[in-house]
């Protein structure tokens, strides 16, 4: 199970790991602590230094509630720090959090290898033809409605069935537009009940019938600090456990906000299996 990065290939026959570098003011977690360029390129730093395979850049918070930000505003984030992360470590790999079509195009012309949608392509009618023309790996997240309203939006008939069925629609639109290298992310605390978002970890597996990388998202988030009652600051120990849990259930790739620990998970899991 590979796919194709800048020309290169990478293999999920050993789970990777995106390390986030969010550089939005509002964050559920880490908003503010790297908007500017040298917290930015710090950050980044320490990621490639502990071992993430994939820098994946966010220009706008999607935590519940948070307002859309224009492409030209997330492009005014994005850009500077991407081009400059090209510069001083020409060798990492680059994802782009974004919904925006206008983002995915001028990001990838800077160098981004990866682009990831929380929309599965919903909110830009026109990011399916544009991966299918830059040809770069996507991230097909599931979520109903969008960060504002998502939070109403979570019935389902049958939660694993119905993000099944948005899958089986959605790569049969994106292969028809010529992409192949389709990751599927679940969308944990995207449109989900705390409730949902552990029945889906329960069943990860039975997102393995497509036969594509399984992308995990689940770092410091409400299902884990809300069930715990604690803070998003708390949980580290607790996001590790459901890293494991989910290697073993399936995932090739976490995406994490600390990636040391992460790494650790990994090569544990590597020695139990």
């Amino acid at each position: 199970m590979t796919i194709n990065v800048n020309g290169e290939l990478i293999d999920f026959s050993e789970p990777k790991i995106a390390g986030i570098l969010n550089l939005t003011e509002d964050s559920f977690y880490d908003g503010g602590k790297y908007s500017s360029m040298d917290k930015a390129l710090k950050q980044t730093e320490k990621l490639i230094i502990d071992g993430a395979d994939f820098i994946d850049i966010g220009g706008q918070s999607t935590r519940p509630g948070a307002d859309f930000l224009s492409a030209e505003v997330e492009l005014k984030r994005i850009i500077p720090v991407l081009r400059q992360i090209k510069k001083e470590f020409p060798d990492s790999k680059i994802s782009v959090d974004t919904f925006w079509s206008k983002v995915a195009e001028e990001t990838v012309n800077e160098g981004a290898g990866m682009i990831n949608d929380i929309s599965g392509g919903n909110i830009d009618e026109n990011m399916f033809s544009t991966i299918g023309r830059l040809k770069v790996p996507y991230v097909l997240m599931h979520m109903k409605g969008t960060p504002k309203t998502m939070s109403q939006q979570t019935n389902y008939k049958d939660l694993i069935l119905d993000i099944n069925y948005f899958f089986s629609e959605k790569i049969n639109e994106l292969k028809e537009l010529g992409v192949n290298d389709i990751l599927l992310d679940p969308g944990f605390g995207f449109s989900k009940t705390l409730e949902q978002n552990y029945e889906i970890m329960k069943n990860l597996d039975k997102f393995a019938i497509f036969n594509l990388p399984l992308y995990v998202g689940i770092s410091r988030k409400g299902m884990i600090y809300k069930l715990l009652n604690t803070t998003a600051q708390k949980i580290l120990t607790p996001t590790s456990a459901l890293h494991l849990y989910a290697l073993e259930h399936g995932a090739h790739l976490l995406r994490v906000h600390d990636v040391k620990e992460a790494k650790e998970i990994i090569k544990l899991w590597e020695m139990l299996r």
